[in-house]
């Protein structure tokens, strides 16, 4: 048990440490690129750190596996170059068995993460594109979904418009390459297109826009750009969000009812139900990172190999966060159910993983 809470605690530290060096990477680099793309239209050196701070915390929490697996592997380095290790192997201790520690810090980590974690860079990714979008006018709006079609009521309230968006913000109230139809008797009778769509009030405030009347014999000719124009909607933003909102853009203690809702007004979840699952594999997942880097580095170095099994512990790492995402992607589009494109990732690794360190043991 000593040894236990000593190989947690040196774990937890290493953790630490690696996670602080990422964050300070992620700051510079995100600041970098902040400073390039809005040092002209946000006055402040203030505006630019809020811009940085407030989308640092998605970065970090996407690389998390990395971070872990890093970590992991300089602790075994470190434990089997002062051969702590081996002491404990000698006292009679598997090497699989002085795993339990780090283990049990990587679930806690995991689990500490998708609790606290997920619902800041939920928050602040909607801020930050919020203030994005706000920049210059909109002009530098992130849109971040693909084609969005939308419904609602035609002006006058006779008939419907059809909303067709190649690009998206992530709460679905501004649009990019958008094409507005109204209908009327079942008959198209007005086309709308607009380089940017932004809801505000109850109305689409459409820019660079260019109108055709289609119930004209010549629709060409009737035909005419209008800088900014306005076309009423019964849309609201709390409706498109409930409709199409990206997962992670929804702290997980909510993503549970916001997916019931969405089941009982008819939407489709799975892309939700797939998010969390895979939120909540998390914890698991790291906890293999962490013996996939056993595998390669939990014994003592020997020659030159060192520098090949810690590229080999990493790219394995690669090799099943890939395996990860293509079963989070085979989920989304119905071909895996959801508890197994998420939780099956981390199942097989740990298994694999832990295959491999009892052949070590025993050979």
């Amino acid at each position: 048990m000593i040894l236990d809470r000593y190989l947690a605690r040196r774990f937890l530290v290493t953790f630490g440490l690696t996670f602080a060096g990422f964050l300070a990477v992620l700051a510079l680099v995100d600041l970098v690129e902040q400073v390039r793309r809005f040092s002209g239209e946000v006055g402040s050196p203030g505006g630019l750190v809020a811009l940085t701070l407030l989308n640092l915390p998605r970065g970090i929490y996407g690389i998390l596996p990395l971070i872990c697996i890093i970590a992991a592997v300089w602790l075994f380095l470190a434990l089997a170059r002062s051969s702590e290790l081996v002491a404990a192997r000698g006292a009679g201790r598997s090497a699989l068995r002085s795993l339990a520690g780090p283990v049990l810090v990587a679930l806690l980590l995991g689990a500490l993460a998708v609790a606290a974690l997920n619902p800041v860079v939920a928050a602040t990714s909607r801020e930050y594109e919020a203030r994005v979008g706000r920049i210059d006018g909109g002009r530098a709006t992130a849109l971040a979904q693909d084609a969005l079609w939308l419904r609602q009521a035609a002006p006058g309230g006779e008939g419907q418009t059809v909303i067709r968006a190649a690009r998206s913000s992530l709460d679905g109230t501004e649009l990019g390459g958008a094409t507005f139809l109204d209908f009327a008797d079942g008959r198209p009778v007005r086309r709308i297109e607009a380089a940017r769509a932004r809801l505000r009030d109850g109305a689409w405030t459409l820019t660079d826009a260019r109108a055709w009347d289609l119930a004209a014999p010549n629709p060409e000719a009737t035909a005419r750009a209008v800088p900014l124009l306005s076309v009423p909607s019964d849309l609201t933003p709390e409706g498109i969000r409930d409709a199409f909102a990206v997962p992670s853009s929804i702290p997980i203690w909510e993503l549970a009812a916001f997916i019931r809702g969405l089941e009982e007004a008819g939407f489709a979840a799975r892309r939700h139900r797939v998010f969390l699952q895979t939120e909540l594999a998390l914890p698991l997942f790291l906890a293999a990172t962490v013996l996939i880097a056993a595998c390669f580095t939990i014994h003592h170095p020997r020659g030159r190999r060192t520098g090949v099994n810690v590229l080999l512990a990493v790219l394995t790492g690669f090799a099943a966060y890939i395996l990860r995402n293509v079963s989070q992607v085979l989920g989304e589009s119905g071909q895996l159910p959801p508890a197994l494109a998420a939780w099956a990732p981390p199942l097989v690794a740990i298994l694999l993983a832990l295959a491999w360190l009892l052949h070590l043991e025993e050979g």
